[in-house]
């Protein structure tokens, strides 16, 4: 099932107390969620793992202005600029933060490490250098909106078509029940992003869970290889386009900083 990735909520959180709207405590709280606890390895001027508090306050003294998201997948290295030693850990992650301002990426690794998953999770963000470049492929908030509006409404008419579990009203209801437990008492983005990213990030997580639904339910009455590869080719796009639209939503605070519009 979808999951928001841990590389937005840091983002997200870190451009949020970059820019002073939120305190520490808060922004580590929002960052770290459920899991137990975040940690930054490799760090300049630091010999070993540090937390994410000092880590923030660190990257800020370095000069880091903001913070984007990269989800890269096979063959779509969204929102990397290299080198390839920083896009080959990002992908195998298939996420990582960006540092603006400063030639530094973060790449998590995730483990478990008590009996039960998933509830001692922890994360040490590997602290890597990047080339000053942009981002491969993202595209600007109103690019995305249109793109995601567009690609949403092809998927749901081939999945109709192909009566493929995952595209009627009763996947839809399932969408919203899912998401009411998801969000409940989470903000979508943090403090100081503009409305049309949040926008953007919602219908994306919403598109993305329709895919995943989609995928999870199997093929419906879509039994023959070539019906299910028919869904296999109308999902790819939609959910590239879905990729492209949360990394437009989670970069739009350090677009609109370097328009100058903040």
């Amino acid at each position: 099932m979808f999951f928001e990735p841990r590389s937005g909520r840091l983002a997200a959180w870190g451009n949020a107390l970059l820019a002073g709207l939120v305190s520490p405590d808060d922004a580590v709280a929002a960052v770290v969620a459920e899991d137990a606890v975040h940690r930054v390895a490799g760090l300049p001027g630091e010999s070993g793992q540090v937390g994410l508090t000092l880590a923030l306050g660190r990257l800020r003294a370095l000069g880091v202005r903001g913070l984007r998201v990269a989800l890269p997948a096979p063959g779509h290295p969204l929102g990397l600029s290299g080198p390839p030693e920083f896009n080959a850990r990002a992908l195998e992650a298939e996420e990582a933060v960006v540092c603006h301002g400063t030639a530094l990426g973060l790449v998590p690794d995730v483990y478990e490490a008590g009996p039960v998953e998933g509830l001692s999770t922890e994360v040490v963000w590997h602290c890597l250098e990047v080339r000053q470049a942009p981002p491969a492929d993202v595209p600007s908030l109103g690019e995305a909106e249109r793109e995601l509006a567009q690609a949403l409404r092809e998927a749901t008419e081939t999945l109709a078509r192909l009566d493929v579990a995952g595209s009627g009203p009763v996947a839809e209801a399932a969408v919203d029940a899912y998401r009411a437990r998801a969000e409940r008492g989470r903000e979508l983005l943090a403090p100081g992003y503009p409305p049309r990213a949040v926008r953007v990030l919602e219908l994306a997580q919403r598109v993305a869970l329709l895919i995943d639904m989609a995928e999870e339910h199997g093929p419906g009455a879509a039994v023959s290889a070539s019906a299910m590869d028919a869904r296999s080719r109308a999902l790819r796009p939609v959910e590239r386009t879905a990729r492209r639209a949360q990394v437009a939503a989670y970069n739009a605070y350090v677009e609109e900083s370097e328009r100058g519009v903040r």
